[in-house]
């Protein structure tokens, strides 16, 4: 077999799967490449290349439902779906400004495969929240089909869910079939200028537990604020504290009335609406305002205990930046690049709190010898390890990807 394998139909994803379990070879599984050096280093191997599976096959937007081959270029997803006024809820980042390559570049199939979502996460839910149903090729070269147009119960193996989040590790994708929503008529966005990380993160969970049904809470410190291309951002020369509100038009400008009274202690405030709103949200989805080629950390924490991890970080390493989501939930934290990305103590923080944290950008040197993932309990390791062994017996897919031997 050659170094790229590039099968053109299902069949010869399946025929190039089997020969590598037959032959007890291994394969590296990829879409157009946006997302090679998320995850562990691989060793070099034959890659599958999987971006020829492409195009919509079945789109009906009275039913909000999509399906499209695992390579389609989430780029052609969001213009069809930009046509017909609706979109992908889980709001998935574009990872480009991260990782490098040119946007739009990522697939449908490893948006899926690494579970990504933005921050209307905190409303919509993750991706595998929308997923319906997938096909795929299992470890042994057989074909497997998951779910369909529709929710229904399932018993055994969620394949699905399985397959979301799992990088490419349990199967190859090859065809995903996906719920879809109604655009908003409007999505205007609260700042709340000069809070510090504490008292942004209060009012965000202030924000969060109101009534108005918020899609969107972050904080940028100032000195990310400084980067923003939206001039009220920018030039407002301090952080600022976002706070989305999307639907009708009416009840856009009620809430956000709402939401200026129920938080007028915490100071100046100021409105973004339609193309700043969007163009800021956007921002903070692909995490484009920190400091690129540094070192990347994605930190999942409690809210209340967001700006306590990111003191305790700080106070060890120089140079730390950091932009907070899901209302102090996710903070992404860059530093200057260590041997060791400094995991020990960023994990030791976060070990602290209960919460996780994964080595998003790093050269291959440091993520080979550096843990990307956060270490699972055994439990949990016993249990993908078994889930692994169970599709992929032999190894085939992506070793190595998460942890090491699997």
């Amino acid at each position: 077999m050659p170094d790229i394998i590039k099968p053109t139909d299902v069949d010869q994803t399946r025929e190039a799967v089997a020969w590598a379990f037959a032959e007890n070879k291994t394969l590296e599984v990829r879409g157009s490449g946006s997302k090679i050096s998320l995850g562990r280093t691989l060793a070099e191997m034959p890659v599958l290349d999987l971006s020829a599976l492409s195009g919509v096959t079945l789109y009906e937007p009275g039913e909000l439902v999509l399906t499209a081959g695992a390579g389609t270029p989430l780029r052609d997803i969001q213009k069809l779906l930009s046509e017909n006024a609706q979109r992908l809820a889980f709001e998935p980042m574009d990872m480009a400004a991260v990782l490098g390559g040119d946007k739009g570049d990522g697939t449908v199939g490893g948006m899926i495969a690494c579970n990504i979502a933005g921050p209307r996460r905190i409303s919509a839910g993750a991706a595998r929240d929308h997923i319906l149903g997938v096909k795929g090729i299992s470890g042994r070269g057989e074909s497997f089909k998951s779910g369909g147009r529709v929710v229904k119960n399932v018993t055994g193996y969620d394949m699905s869910k399985l397959m979301t989040g799992s990088y490419g590790t349990l199967g190859a994708l090859t065809e995903i079939t996906l719920k879809v929503l109604p655009r908003p008529e409007k999505a205007w966005t609260l700042l709340l200028l000069g809070l510090d990380d504490t008292a942004a993160i209060k009012a965000l969970a202030q924000a969060a537990g109101s009534s108005h049904e918020v899609s969107g809470l972050a904080h940028v410190p100032q000195g990310r604020a400084a980067r923003s291309g939206v001039s009220y951002v920018r030039d407002a020369g301090c952080a600022v504290t976002a706070i989305r509100v999307e639907g009708p038009g009416p009840s856009v400008e009620h809430r956000l009335a709402s939401l200026r009274r129920e938080l007028a202690a915490f100071g100046d405030m100021e409105e973004l609406h339609s193309h700043n709103s969007a163009g800021l949200w956007q921002e903070i989805r692909d995490v484009s305002l920190l400091t690129q080629g540094t070192q990347l950390w994605r930190l999942s924490v409690t809210p209340s205990e967001g700006a306590r991890v990111v003191n305790e970080i700080a106070n060890v390493i120089a140079g730390v930046e950091t932009v907070y989501d899901w209302a102090g939930g996710l903070i992404w934290l860059s530093l200057p690049a260590q041997d060791d990305a400094g995991h020990e103590i960023v994990r030791a923080s976060v070990n602290n709190v209960g919460g996780h944290a994964t080595l998003i950008r790093a050269d291959a040197t440091v993520r080979r010898k550096v843990p990307v993932f956060h270490p699972q309990a055994k439990p949990v390791a016993d249990l993908s390890r078994r889930i692994k062994e169970g599709l992929d017996p032999h190894g085939v897919f992506n070793p190595g990807r998460m942890v090491d031997g699997l």
